[in-house]
């Protein structure tokens, strides 16, 4: 039986990093729009600042979750063609990165020229939640979480 505290275990596992950081950049994306929601409707600016700064963390937490990801498919199928599930969720992995990455900018470039933010942006925030959940609903049917895998 593993260790559960073994850290060389932990850490050297082929695809454990990915699916430990993939949270991060989820959790914050989600809460960030739940902010910037939330200070649309209140005009509160520490809501619209609370929003901004998880929209940047969450953005550069998709760094290394991405590159986690691609190592994990080098890794465990090395590096064979994907198809089916898998390429589906690579896909969607990166376009709900550059999607947390423009929301990001969006908003970055409002504060920059301190502009009124575009209107549209809650659509696009919204449709890059409803993204980033299929994209995890995909990876946990990769993971074995939600069904076979």
């Amino acid at each position: 039986m593993v260790n559960p505290f073994d850290l060389k275990t932990a850490l050297l596992a082929k695809h454990a990093q990915h699916v430990v950081l993939i949270h991060f950049p989820i959790a914050l994306f989600i809460a960030a729009v739940g902010f910037d929601f939330i200070a649309q409707w209140t005009r509160r600016r520490g809501l619209a600042d609370a929003a901004y700064y998880n929209l940047l963390v969450a953005a550069i937490a998709t760094l290394p979750v991405v590159a986690t990801g691609i190592l994990a498919w080098q890794f465990q199928l090395e590096g064979q063609k994907l198809k089916g599930i898998l390429l589906l969720h690579l896909v969607l992995g990166c376009v709900s990165s550059v999607v947390i990455w423009w929301v990001w900018w969006v908003h970055f470039r409002a504060r920059r020229r301190a502009e009124v933010l575009l209107s549209y942006r809650l659509v696009v925030e919204f449709l890059g939640i409803g993204l980033v959940a299929l994209t995890g609903h995909l990876g946990g049917f990769l993971s074995g979480v939600n069904g076979p895998g």
